[in-house]
């Protein structure tokens, strides 16, 4: 892996965790925190499928340990980031990777958590109890993860065309 791959992990690592601090919305049993699913679509888009599940790994751990985030971190974030990057990487379509996303977690993610939750947590809950939460969080994320990544791309496209001229 690159160096400026590396640094763009550690970057939006950083990203997911600061906005993680800052931004949640309250959605009844849990709290959601869109900024992670956001750098889940930004990352598959710019990076692929293994720096996405790395970056959302990461990104759960970190939170984990400073309190920002539950166990339930760990499955919310990484299925959902896979989904992403795996819709990205077959279809190349920045709306199926925000459906991914969506999916991943709010979905595929809320059903492995409940056997998850039993088994780390505790808790004995109904299959469909995390999915309002997690449908609302990677939604809104997912929407936010494709307007950030297109401006990123229009501002990569620019910087290019602007470096081609110069020379």
């Amino acid at each position: 892996m690159s160096i400026r791959k590396l640094t763009t992990m550690a970057l939006l690592v950083a990203i997911a965790v600061t906005g993680s601090t800052f931004i949640s919305i309250p959605t009844g049993i849990a709290r959601a925190y869109p900024v992670q699913h956001a750098i889940n679509v930004i990352s598959a888009i710019l990076l692929g499928p293994v720096p996405t599940i790395i970056v959302a790994f990461m990104t759960a751990i970190i939170r984990i340990l400073t309190g920002t985030g539950s166990l339930l971190a760990i499955p919310g974030s990484v299925i959902g980031a896979a989904c992403a990057a795996l819709a990205y990487q077959y279809s190349c379509s920045k709306w199926l990777a925000g459906a991914g996303e969506v999916f991943g977690t709010g979905i595929l993610a809320s059903l492995v958590a409940v056997p998850y939750a039993q088994l780390l947590m505790g808790t004995s809950v109904g299959a469909l109890f995390f999915m309002p939460a997690f449908v609302t969080s990677s939604l809104i994320g997912a929407i936010l993860g494709i307007i950030v990544a297109n401006s990123l791309r229009t501002s990569a496209k620019y910087i290019t065309l602007t470096e081609q001229k110069k020379r």
